[in-house]
This record gives C-alpha cells, sequence and structure tokens, in this order.
C-alpha cells in the first residue's frame, strides 16, 4: 500500500466516490474552480502594486520584461506540478512527490516548506485587506491605529479559516466571486489605461510605449536578478489548485492544467496593468511607490476617473482571497504528512461532516494569527521581513519539485521530444533558476540594512535569520519525529520511477526503459 492510500481513522466509513483514501470530499471542485483558487493565492492585485514601483526603481521601463522572464521559471515549475500530478494525486504536492523520488527527509523538508509559508503570509495578507478595508470606508483613525488594524486582521483570519473547514466546495464558491472582481477590476483598469495612452491623455512625462519594454536585453545582469527576487514570487501561490487534486474532478490532469493556465493568465494580467500604470502615470510617478502598495490608489483615479475606488477594492479582495487560499496547501499538506506517518495523527483527521482537515486548517489559523501577533507586537517592519523571508522557502520548495519531476520521470525523458523538453528541460531549468534566486535572496538578505528593521539578527538581517530559523526549526522537529513515531516513514526509499502506464497516458506511445528501480502504478 502506498502512502497516499493508507486510510485513517476519519476517512474508515467513507467509501468511494464519496471520498478519496484520505477522507476528504471526491469530486468537490472542477478545472474552474481550481483556477480561480490558483489566481487568488497569489493575491495579483495586492502583489502588483506592492512590487512594481520598486521593480520600476530598479530596471525603469524594463519593468514589464522583468516581469516576462519572471514567469518563465514559474511556468517551467508549474509543469512540474502537473506532470508529477498525474502520476501521484495526493494533495500533499511536493511533500509526497520529493519522498517519492528523493527520499523521507528531503520529502518531510519540502512539507515542512509549505506548512510555514502559510504561518508567515497569512497574517500579513489579512493585514492589508483590514488596512484597506478601514481606508476605503473612511475610517482613516481607525486606519491608522494599529491595533485596531491587527484586531481586524485576525478576525479576517478566522472567518476565512472557518471557510476552510466548512468546505472545499463553499471555498471554492468565494474563490470565483473574489477572482471575478479582483482580476476583473485590474484588467478593466489595465484596458483603460491602454486606451488611454492611445489617445494621449496620459501624464507630461510619461514614456512612449516600446516593444522594448518587453524585451530584457541590455538589463544589467545584477538588475535583472534584483527584479526577478521580487518578480518571480508575485506568481507564487497558483500551486494551491494542485494541492486540492483529491477533491478535484478529472483529478489526473485539471489540477495541474489550472496551475499552469494560473501563471499564463498572471502574465497577461501583470504585463498589461503594468505598461498601462508606467505608460500613463510614468516613470517618476510609479517610483514614488518604491514597495508601497498605495500605487494602485494613486494611478486609479487618473484611469477610472470617480470610479478609482474599484481598483482600491481589489486590493482588499485579493487580501482576503489570499488568506483562505494559503490555508489550503497547508492544511492538506499536513494531513498528507500525518496518514504518511510523518506527521502527528491529529493531523490526518478529517471532518465527518465537512469532509475537510478541519484540526490542521485551525492550527495553521492559530498559529499564523499568533505569529502575525507576535510580529506585529515587535514592530511592523518585523511582520514585513517576515514576509520577505518567504521568498527563500518559497523557492527551496519550488526547486525540489522540478528536481523530483525530473528523478521521478528519468526513464521517459530520452523516449519522446516532449518528455525531454516539457518533463526533464523544463522542470531542471525552472528548479536551478529558482536555486539560484535562492541563493542571491539570501545573499542580499544577509545584510541588515536591506530588511525592513534595519536590525542584525545574530549578524544577519532579519529575513535571512528567520529562513534560516524556521529551517531549523523543521530539521529538530523532523529529528525528534523519527526518534519518536516516525522511524517507519523514513524507513521509506526514495528513487521511485514513474510506471509505463502513466507515462503512456502523459506522453503518447513510448516504452519505458527497464530498470532496477521501483516504478509505481
Amino acid at each position: 500500500m502506498s502512502a497516499s492510500d493508507e486510510p485513517t481513522s476519519a476517512a474508515a466509513p467513507a467509501t468511494e466516490p464519496e471520498r478519496g483514501g484520505k477522507g476528504l470530499k471526491a469530486n468537490a471542485i472542477g478545472f474552474w474552480d481550481g483556477l480561480a483558487i490558483g489566481l487568488d493565492s497569489t493575491a495579483p492585485a495586492y502583489s502588483l502594486a506592492a512590487v512594481l514601483g520598486s521593480i520600476v526603481v530598479i530596471v525603469g521601463v524594463k519593468a514589464p520584461a522583468v516581469l516576462l522572464v519572471s514567469f518563465i521559471p514559474m511556468f517551467l515549475i508549474a509543469g512540474a506540478f502537473s506532470y508529477m500530478n498525474r502520476a501521484d494525486q495526493d494533495c500533499g504536492t511536493t511533500f509526497s512527490w520529493v519522498t517519492r523520488a528523493m527520499g523521507p527527509w528531503v520529502g518531510w523538508m519540502g512539507g515542512w516548506a509549505i506548512f510555514t509559508t502559510g504561518v508567515l503570509v497569512i497574517g500579513a495578507q489579512a493585514d492589508v485587506s483590514a488596512y484597506y478595508l478601514l481606508d476605503i470606508v473612511g475610517l482613516h483613525d481607525l486606519r491608522d491605529t494599529r491595533w485596531i488594524v491587527v484586531a481586524l486582521a485576525v478576525v479576517i483570519i478566522v472567518v476565512m479559516t472557518l471557510i476552510c473547514v466548512i468546505g472545499t466546495e463553499l471555498s471554492a464558491m468565494v474563490q470565483r466571486v473574489m477572482v471575478l472582481a479582483q482580476v476583473g477590476a485590474v484588467l478593466l483598469f489595465a484596458g483603460l489605461g491602454i486606451a488611454a495612452m492611445a489617445t494621449g491623455n496620459v501624464a507630461a512625462d510619461a514614456p512612449t510605449f516600446s516593444l522594448d519594454w518587453l524585451n530584457p536585453v541590455g538589463v544589467e545582469p545584477s538588475a535583472l536578478i534584483a527584479g526577478m527576487l521580487l518578480g518571480v514570487f508575485i506568481y507564487w501561490g497558483w500551486e494551491s489548485a494542485v494541492n486540492l487534486s483529491e477533491e478535484s474532478k478529472d483529478s489526473a490532469t485539471a489540477p495541474g492544467l489550472a496551475g499552469v493556465v494560473s501563471t499564463v493568465l498572471l502574465l497577461v494580467t501583470y504585463l498589461t496593468t503594468a505598461i498601462a500604470i508606467i505608460g500613463v502615470a510614468g516613470l517618476s510617478a510609479v517610483e514614488a511607490y518604491d514597495d508601497d502598495a498605495g500605487l494602485f490608489g494613486a494611478v486609479a483615479s487618473q484611469v477610472m476617473g470617480p470610479f478609482g475606488w474599484i481598483l482600491v477594492l481589489s486590493i482588499i479582495i485579493s487580501g482576503l482571497a489570499s488568506t483562505q487560499t494559503t490555508i489550503l496547501p497547508a492544511s492538506r499538506t499536513s494531513l498528507s504528512m500525518a496518514v504518511a506517518g510523518a506527521f502527528p495523527k491529529a493531523f490526518g483527521k478529517v471532518h465527518e461532516r465537512f469532509e475537510t482537515p478541519a484540526f490542521g486548517t485551525w492550527v495553521i489559523g492559530i498559529v499564523a494569527i499568533v505569529w502575525y501577533v507576535v510580529a506585529s507586537i515587535v514592530s511592523e517592519n518585523f511582520l514585513f521581513d517576515s514576509l520577505t523571508a518567504l521568498s527563500i522557502v518559497v523557492a527551496f520548495y519550488y526547486a525540489l519539485t522540478g528536481i523530483a519531476c525530473v528523478i521521478y520521470w528519468r526513464h521517459a525523458l530520452l523516449k519522446s521530444v516532449r518528455g525531454f523538453l516539457l518533463v526533464g528541460l523544463g522542470p531542471a531549468v525552472g528548479a536551478v533558476t529558482l536555486l539560484v534566486l535562492l541563493v542571491a535572496a539570501a545573499i542580499e538578505q544577509a545584510d541588515p540594512e536591506a530588511s525592513y528593521s534595519g536590525t542584525p539578527i545574530l549578524g544577519v538581517g532579519a529575513p535571512l535569520a528567520i529562513a534560516i530559523g524556521l529551517f531549523l526549526i523543521g530539521i529538530v522537529l523532523m529529528i525528534v519525529w523519527y526518534l519518536t513515531e516516525g522511524r517507519a516513514f523514513f524507513a521509506r526509499r526514495g528513487g521511485e520511477a514513474v510506471s509505463q502506464e502513466v507515462a503512456t497516458a502523459a506522453l503518447g506511445p513510448i516504452e519505458l526503459a527497464s530498470s532496477g528501480t521501483r516504478d509505481r502504478a
């Protein structure tokens, strides 16, 4: 019996097709639901508003080119997720796949990385929604009172956690509404902005659009890497759709396709919006919002007139949607780890009525609240530093997934051009790129002056200290689990390979070479 097929006490009464092997509700969502969840998980409105000014400061009108180049490794890793999901529809995604390909120790750390991303980002996204919600209704005194914002953000986290517990279908319904409102508002703004550029209704110093804006040639390598450190991670989050594979219709193909399509739609959204903002407002106006999500509010009225509030509303929705969807991967990963024997059994319990991992979901929500409140008490800058640390953690588990894809599909890579490019070269290039960015991020974050707080922790910047601390905590917990309850899990061997049946279904009629490795049906 594979790890993904091991029963839990909560799953025992369930039978197919109502529930999957872990007790989750099968066929609860479809492709379009997964696509909405994948898009909303990235918080596109807030993400672009927060980083575009900083990218423009680094590369000027080449900001769209940086966004385009940043898309490439994410698209390639999305392909790795898609092909790994074809072979193994496990809600633990990276944890399950890396364990199969590279062994339990590396797999456990991959799962831990996903778990910690939820803790790091949930509070920060709720904070954004709380701040702009108070701002848009005109409660400026409350908006500027820090404890009010924190209290409202905590309420938002609790509500979004409850929605995740009540059911995947409810979560998907909420996300469908939010993605239409959020992405619709941003694309409306982009369309009106491009129309304004065509008619010349722009700032006096606004540059004239050229296709060269999309060409990275001419950008200094150091500037390109600095821009990508910001650009790559505004695509992060699309894999939430794949974490729901066991609850999806067409589970072998639809979730992975939703992840890939999400990255493409994000690219279109980011490029059109960035071009519109630069082309309408001008470089100096955009640069004034270096690392400031207030950019959208500043240019909205110029493009949309009295309806500029719609764009600000999209940032609120962006934070709300991402708060909810970021809970999903962490809760599903902890469920998968528990079922595999890599995490406490309580995380493997599925709510009898709602058919969701209720215990794990509440734990993640509560831990995220504690982290958010403590970070806010330390300082608001420390909260932002914890969000910056996310880049290292995300690059780590994305790169692991790309490497695992190459290892798991190794017998199929030279059997067809499609297999070599999409399952071998693509994931490998994506993984190497992200590892380079991981190292670059670590070097940058080692400088305390580059952090929001500016205060060194053990001689390095706060973001790097936070990332290292999380990895060290994970290593300690992994060793403790090995010494106590996890001997069976850590006795597993890596080196599994794709089966003939799965390879043929994904790549067409190919014949895998016979090998001594344990192929998985």
